[in-house]
């Protein structure tokens, strides 16, 4: 059985940021910045929050199934929600949104690798 990865991208604004939650976001901004961010399965949170101070947690996960890719958000949305409540940032606007990795289409080198694959059997 062959294992299908999910991509999560948990998006959202920071709300009513106190002057203090403001600089320990920008004092940490160097760790969160968007050049750093990946997909892993405990998430990684990038933001920036100069006008308008959005965020985004990004989480992989695994499925054997197309229709795991559903109950493989919740958790995904639940632990950025709960990253946010312990750190005592206030949030609005929590969207998900999750890829199937399997059924993205392969660019021309993509496929070269894959029928390079099959045709090592």
């Amino acid at each position: 059985m062959s294992t299908r990865v999910f991509r999560i991208s948990v998006r959202g604004a920071f709300a009513d940021l106190s002057a203090a939650q403001s600089a320990e976001l920008l004092a940490h901004a160097a760790e969160h910045d968007v050049m750093q961010a990946a997909f892993t399965p405990e998430g990684h949170v990038s933001y920036d929050i100069t006008a308008p101070p959005f965020f985004t947690f990004r989480f992989e996960a695994d499925g054997a199934a197309a229709g795991d890719i559903a109950p493989a958000t919740e958790p995904a949305e639940a632990m950025a929600r709960a990253w946010l409540v312990e750190h005592g940032y206030g949030f609005k606007k929590l969207t998900a949104q999750a890829e199937d990795l399997s059924d993205m289409p392969l660019g021309k080198r993509g496929r070269r690798i894959v029928a390079s694959r099959m045709s090592d059997r």
